[in-house]
């Protein structure tokens, strides 16, 4: 797995809350909920993410967690990354392959998985929250090419043009 840290120096995790700050039961339910399962998923506590102001529109205020993130490195982060290359994106249903365009100009991979249930930590019976999240691959290449050709050498499963 030198391969990996070769060129990947982080991995990054971050959950959107937004959409359950208006429940009435959001710090006591859903956000200890979320944490514990973005916990199992990714083997540490996840870091809140506050806003940085106030919103009228989104009825949000200054300091309300909206968020929350991990990032991995190291051992951590390769162990992530097999699972999520071996287990995870297998689950998605119809899955056939991560499009190129996810990879930007800068060479950094984002997938986003519209629930949390593909992964094989999360038992759906047991989850009472549904929600999104997003993972995202930092690497040292500042060229897009040369990311899609190291990702394909790692065999992250990249679609053909």
């Amino acid at each position: 797995m030198k391969s990996i840290r070769e060129h990947i120096k982080k991995m990054v995790v971050n959950v959107g809350l937004g959409k359950f700050r208006n429940l009435s039961s959001f710090e006591d339910k859903v956000l200890p909920e979320v944490v514990k399962e973005i916990a199992l998923i990714t083997g540490q506590k996840p870091s809140y993410r506050p806003a940085k102001k106030s919103i009228a529109g989104f009825k949000t205020r200054q300091g309300d967690t909206i968020g929350l993130q991990v990032t991995l490195r190291g051992k951590r982060m390769e162990d992530f990354f097999a699972r999520l290359i071996n287990f995870v994106l297998p689950r998605v249903k119809d899955f056939r392959g991560l499009d190129v365009r996810n990879v930007d100009h800068d060479g950094n991979l984002n997938i986003g998985f519209k629930d949390q249930f593909v992964f094989p930590e999360i038992v759906p019976e047991k989850a009472s929250v549904n929600f999104g999240l997003q993972v995202t691959f930092v690497t040292d290449l500042k060229n897009r090419e040369k990311a899609i050709d190291f990702y394909r050498r790692v065999l992250v499963p990249l679609k053909n043009k």
